[in-house]
């Protein structure tokens, strides 16, 4: 691999600013991306991309946002890889006012782009319906609001970041950098998020006992079908799903789906349905004190013990081994974020 294509090699993160976006948030995102390029670079014997950081934002006369910042400007551009709202201290954004953003995130969201949301930045794709069907976080303050305004969204505002694949929400004003460490940690691994944490000082000390590398689905294939399918299979975490339900929503045969699913994902779609199911059981794990016949039972395993082999072959660990090792909490009752600002309010 030569020094140019290692330049090359990069991952597009677009910022979205929209109207009463919180501009600290936008200014921190793209220092923190920076200084996480500055930190992979110095590490020569690993090939790691760069990521690339553009701003994106739509002037009364457009309907769709324009690229406004670029930082790697002149270099060829493809499909954002991940689109981040960030948080607002305003008023929920109107219907109106978000709608050139929210018909954008929804286009690039069905080609491919994992859509990311922080604090009130949620609304956006709550409006675009990306929302639908989900459970999301987001401060508690908007919490009500986007309950009474998308019935059709599940908030759970206790959780700090709600990683759902393909949709990504984070709780509270400042929790873009929980979400910034996040992406760091998939796209340029550990080392270089425990550097660039250091750096700007951040405590990762809960970040680390989270342990970030869940399930990345591959989405930027360009099958339409495929991709149709693996939105259906997140909505409805793969429970009660078989090869003809999902070569029904495809529009395909099932020897057709087979083929396009394992070449558009890499994975057999049994495969990729307990990627997605151990995936939910890691967060449930880490975060809650819930038996492992509950947890079992709760992402789709009817018998706990199928369920502690699959996770032992997928993760390494045996459920209760990994919980030992990664869980937020060691007793019962966890106090959250939340909680605690809840506390001092009372």
């Amino acid at each position: 691999m030569t020094k140019r294509a290692k330049q090359t090699a990069h991952v597009e993160i677009g910022i979205v600013k929209y109207p009463g976006y919180l501009e600290s948030a936008v200014f921190g995102f793209t220092e923190l991306f920076t200084m996480a390029n500055r930190f992979a670079s110095s590490h020569e014997d690993i090939l790691r991309p760069f990521i690339r950081v553009t701003h994106w934002q739509a002037s009364p006369e457009k309907s769709r946002p324009d690229l406004v910042f670029d930082s790697h400007p002149g270099m060829s551009r493809g499909l954002p890889w991940i689109l981040i709202a960030p948080p607002s201290i305003a008023k929920p954004i109107s219907s109106e006012a978000a709608k050139p953003y929210a018909n954008w995130l929804a286009r690039l969201h069905a080609r491919g782009s994992i859509v990311a949301a922080v604090c009130g930045g949620v609304f956006l794709p709550a409006e675009a319906k990306l929302l639908d069907g989900r459970t999301v976080t987001t401060h508690w303050y908007y919490a009500d609001a986007l309950r009474e305004r998308y019935p059709a969204v599940v908030v759970d505002a206790d959780k700090l970041i709600i990683d759902d694949g393909d949709i990504i929400t984070a709780g509270g004003m400042t929790a873009w950098t929980d979400l910034g460490v996040r992406l760091i940690h998939r796209l340029l691994g550990p080392t270089v998020m425990r550097e660039t944490a250091r750096f700007m000082l951040m405590d990762l000390s809960d970040r680390e006992q989270s342990y970030y590398s869940s399930f990345l689905p591959r989405l930027d294939h360009g099958d339409a079908e495929i991709l149709e399918v693996q939105h259906w299979l997140q909505k409805s975490g793969c429970r009660n799903v078989d090869l003809t339900k999902m070569a029904k929503t495809a529009g395909l045969e099932v020897r057709t789906l087979l083929r396009r699913f394992k070449k558009a994902t890499t994975l057999k779609p049994t495969e990729y349905c307990q990627r997605l199911r151990i995936g939910k059981a890691r967060e449930m794990l880490e975060s809650t004190r819930q038996s492992i016949e509950k947890i079992s039972w709760a992402v789709g395993y009817e018998d706990p013990a199928s369920f502690r082999r699959i996770f032992h072959r997928v993760i390494g660990l045996s459920p209760s081994d990994y919980r030992n090792r990664f869980t937020v909490a060691s007793t019962g009752k966890r106090t959250t974020p939340l909680a605690i600002v809840r506390q001092k309010q009372m």
